[in-house]
């Protein structure tokens, strides 16, 4: 097979959206969202008592199928209308996008649906009926369910303007989200470091930003002794990809990423052990395609600041060539790390990065990265570890991350534990000891940032979804997206925000 079973997806370039007041007559299955205290829209065919006879709750993530030739109508629960919120009508209308799965072209009412910024609802529910669909398949056998090709959402006439907008802003981030789950769902042998950057390249000709490739002489010449050290096992060389948006006019700000960009992970000479997790390790570049899929957004979206982007990007071997226990780096800018563990490889490839965009003249630098066990272990699947040294854009990405429903938690970085990395023989190493394991890695990355506003958010948990739910499918979930996106449309200068 070669790589193309292109690991560029085309699942929301052919997705069309229409707004609507009243129905299309070409289409396959129309969603009514249903309130649990409110009155039963007329297209709906059946009263509320009839709904309740018939088992129906109108919670979020409920649905009941009335079949009708020839379009089959859903009722959908949205909960209570007094608490009703975006981030609900999305799940809900995941629900809908997955019961009627066999179904390409989808409608949603959206008149009575109550005390909701139509652009925002009407993004939601573009992004819930995508997402809920995504699947990247490469199995000749037909799939269980087929994409989306269009969309029709029904709103009031003084509504058209609104929902149109928030719909193609939808389809925008969803089209970002399914590209990074692409990637990071691609079979290592598909993508390499250099196919990453082959792919990097071709989005930004596309999507509006620059891009330039650094290859193994390129990373020698500027120092990258992290990226450069992890590579050493590996037949595959590595890649630094740089990306820049810079917007029209003043820029609000200039917003660094980095994104740990490991394209498999076996751990190297620590190997990993050879259970299921091990199969995942093709997904330990989420960060670096979280990053790359919110890049292509930027122009179509307006994002008023500037952003320059890195994707640290190798694959973790072993081999006779590998990097060893002992070993010492010396990375971009100058400080020597002690290798204590070569399955401790995310920060080591990140630290050069961070370097850099502090030589960029960052204002702040956000980095993300599949890269504790220890986050996984204290979250769970579902909320991202966060930590940093400046409130502000802290507070920043705290606030996207409410906006978006991808949830991230707060975790301190006591000065006191970064004596665990000290190393006897070289400026820091690269594990601490065996507690405490998300923190002494941000403490590790902290030395990297020189003072420069930072956040760190640990998808190590959040990047794989044990099943699927609401919009999000079993398997890599691009966690982070959405966040980074909503994040740079946001970003002010920490102190000015």
């Amino acid at each position: 097979m070669n790589s193309a079973a292109s690991v560029i997806p085309s699942h929301a370039t052919k997705f069309a959206v229409q707004v609507v007041t009243s129905v299309a007559p070409d289409v396959d299955a129309i969603c009514v969202p249903v309130l649990t205290d409110g009155l039963v829209h007329e297209a709906l065919g059946i009263d509320a008592a009839t709904l309740s006879r018939a088992g129906f709750e109108a919670k979020i993530g409920a649905v009941l199928t009335l079949p009708k030739n020839p379009v089959t109508v859903v009722a959908t629960g949205i909960g209570e209308a007094s608490s009703l919120t975006v981030a609900g009508i999305r799940d809900a209308v995941a629900a809908f996008s997955v019961a009627t799965g066999k179904a390409g072209r989808l409608a949603v009412h959206l008149e009575h649906v109550p005390d909701l910024n139509i652009s925002d609802a009407a993004a939601a529910i573009v992004e819930g009926v995508l997402l809920a669909r995504y699947h990247f398949d490469l199995r000749t056998t037909p799939a269980a369910s087929v994409p989306v090709e269009k969309l029709v959402l029904i709103v009031e006439e003084a509504e058209v303007a609104a929902a149109q907008s928030g719909a193609e802003r939808g389809r925008v981030t969803a089209r970002a989200a399914m590209l990074a789950r692409d990637l990071a769902t691609a079979p290592a042998e598909m993508l390499t470091a250099t196919r990453m950057a082959e792919v990097a390249v071709s989005l930004g000709e596309e999507f509006g930003f620059d891009v330039e490739v650094f290859d193994k002489e390129a990373l020698v010449e500027l120092g990258c002794g992290g990226l450069l050290g992890v590579n050493k096992g590996s037949a595959e060389p590595p890649r630094m990809v740089v990306m820049h948006y810079l917007p029209e006019g003043t820029p609000a700000g200039h917003l660094g990423l980095v994104g740990k960009g490991i394209m498999y992970d076996s751990g190297g000479i620590s190997l990993k052990p050879g259970d299921l997790s091990h199969s995942q390790m093709k997904n330990d570049m989420t960060g670096a395609a979280d990053i790359l899929g919110a890049m292509t957004t930027l122009a179509a979206l307006g994002c008023p600041a500037e952003i320059t982007a890195y994707l640290m990007c190798t694959d973790n071997m072993p081999s006779g060539s590998a990097m060893q226990l002992g070993d010492v780096l010396v990375t971009r800018g100058g400080k020597t790390v002690e290798v204590l563990n070569t399955d401790a490889e995310g920060r080591l490839v990140m630290s050069d990065a961070l370097v850099l965009a502090v030589e960029a003249g960052a204002d702040a630098i956000v980095d993300i990265a599949t890269l504790t066990g220890a986050c996984l272990r204290t979250f769970g699947t579902e909320i991202a570890g966060l930590m940093g040294n400046n409130e502000d854009i802290l507070a920043q990405v705290e606030a996207a991350a409410a906006a978006t429903d991808e949830q991230v938690w707060r975790l301190p970085l006591p000065p006191r534990l970064r004596a665990d990395l000290d190393s006897d023989i070289a400026d820091i190493k690269n594990i601490g000891g065996v507690n405490a394991g998300a923190i002494t890695a941000g403490l590790f990355l902290q030395e990297f940032v020189a003072g420069t506003p930072w956040a760190h958010i640990d998808i190590a948990g959040t990047a794989q979804a044990p099943a699927a739910s609401r919009w999000i499918p079993r398997g890599p979930t691009a966690f982070g997206t959405r966040l980074l996106i909503e994040l740079a449309l946001r970003f002010r200068s920490p102190g000015q925000s």
